[in-house]
């Protein structure tokens, strides 16, 4: 289903037709006729984009009721004003103003109004679809706000995720931008597997997480394993820089269809008590039931080990830990940590991982492989150039490699030449190795 105007124009007839029969019920109840909401032909539709089995009528129009001030603004206070022409206030409605929207937004009130009115039964039922076992807490769709201390929770804001606003009006959802609500950023490749070279217990891990990736639904859903397993994916990548661990990641997410987004960490992490797990809530909210991967880079700055309490700031800094543990674990999809130490990451993640892969530097016969991958075809190595001994002789990673290579590469464009010499490659090696302030010999 894709909507279209004329979708948008059955939502508002369909909302409409609900919000004047309960208003008619209320101000002229001896004049109430029998009701003609019939929304049968788009709750398949509805459901189907909703990615659910089924939506019922007061789901169907609960969602109406978050997405009108996004179709039509002035819906509510059009249709009140046609009972209130005097104005007035009318309490049984619920509903707030916002602080640049000036229109109505209708509130957890509004629902148990509109689809309830008095009938406490129905009342109690209708407050169920904002219970956290619904689908819509689950898949993080629609929740009420928060309200200040002291005051009813259904007098909290109705709140329509942003990605289902623009998928019930668009019929599609665009990619998160990156942000400080969103601190992740979608990462990419024009690589290919073959580009990739690791050893060989190495990659056959690999396959197997790939494998998760293919199947991984099937298992838990059609074979029923979801019964006995933990929801989602845990893995460690654990090795020095530059050896492959963030395109690994890229290639599992081009390989599966999938999005992979790499969490800045120095945007999650906050000094201030709460707010990284708040960061870490909204981030994670934000990937729910998308079948993202989920990349921690560096991620020793979060997921390292946690210190004993001396102060209140290791006490919070444990808490985090065990909040991002809780997130972690129960996340659907899959999780990858990378890390340039396995020992610096705490137990009581390593203890809930599925797998741990290891990221060598690559040996003699590896990085003969990246040597001979990395070059373009355009060059020519000089005659006093063996690769071979180029790669016995000097240990790099394969990101090094390809840093040497576009070091002589442009040596080559700047003297209006196509040839690579050995003096090129060892000054390019030179470079890497003064980064590590390593000699070379």
């Amino acid at each position: 289903m894709t909507p279209n105007q004329s979708d948008l124009n059955s939502v508002i007839n369909d909302l409409s037709t609900v919000l004047k029969e309960r208003l008619n019920t209320y101000f002229q109840p001896k004049n109430t006729a029998e009701s003609s909401f019939n929304p049968n032909g788009q709750l398949k539709s509805w459901a189907q984009l909703l990615q659910v089995d089924e939506v019922s009528e007061a789901e169907y129009t609960l969602i109406l009721m978050a997405l009108i001030a996004h179709i039509q603004p002035h819906f509510f206070d059009r249709t009140i004003q046609e009972y209130l022409p005097s104005g007035g206030d009318f309490p049984q409605l619920g509903g707030v103003r916002g602080k640049n929207f000036r229109g109505f937004l209708p509130t957890g009130e509004t629902a148990l109004f509109i689809l309830a009115g008095e009938d406490l039964d129905k009342r109690s039922k209708v407050a169920e679809l904002f219970s956290p076992d619904h689908f819509f807490n689950k898949k993080r769709i629609l929740w009420l706000e928060d309200t200040p201390p002291g005051e009813p929770q259904m007098s909290g804001k109705i709140i329509l995720a942003p990605e289902y606003i623009e998928l019930l009006t668009t019929g599609k959802v665009s990619r998160p931008a990156f942000s400080m609500k969103f601190p992740a950023q979608l990462l990419e490749t024009k690589m290919e597997w073959d580009d990739l070279v690791l050893a060989n217990d190495t990659l056959n891990q690999i396959r197997e997480l790939e494998t998760w990736l293919k199947h991984g639904n099937t298992l838990m859903q059609d074979w029923g394993m979801g019964r006995k397993l933990k929801p989602g994916y845990r893995v460690l990548f654990h090795g020095p820089p530059g050896t492959g661990k963030t395109l690994t990641a890229s290639l599992l997410g081009k390989y599966t269809s999938r999005d992979v987004f790499r969490i800045d960490l120095s945007m999650v992490v906050s000094k201030y008590i709460g707010e990284t797990e708040k960061n870490l809530a909204n981030l994670f909210a934000k990937a729910e039931n998308k079948d993202w991967i989920l990349f921690f880079d560096e991620a020793d700055a979060l997921f390292g080990k946690r210190t004993s309490v001396k102060d209140a700031h290791d006490k919070y800094a444990n808490q985090e830990v065990s909040y991002l543990l809780q997130r972690v674990e129960s996340y659907n999809g899959l999780v990858i940590l990378a890390t340039n130490f396995k020992s610096n990451i705490d137990e009581a993640f390593t203890r809930r991982f599925q797998s741990f892969i290891a990221f060598h530097l690559p040996r003699p016969a590896e990085r003969l492989k990246i040597w001979e991958k990395a070059f373009p075809e355009q060059i020519q190595l000089a005659d006093d150039v063996q690769l071979s001994a180029v790669a016995q002789t000097f240990e790099v990673s394969g990101a090094q490699i390809m840093n040497v290579v576009q070091f002589c590469c442009l040596r080559a464009l700047e003297n209006n030449s196509n040839i690579i010499t050995l003096a090129d490659i060892r000054k390019g090696i030179q470079k890497e190795f003064n980064k590590e302030g390593r000699i070379l010999r």
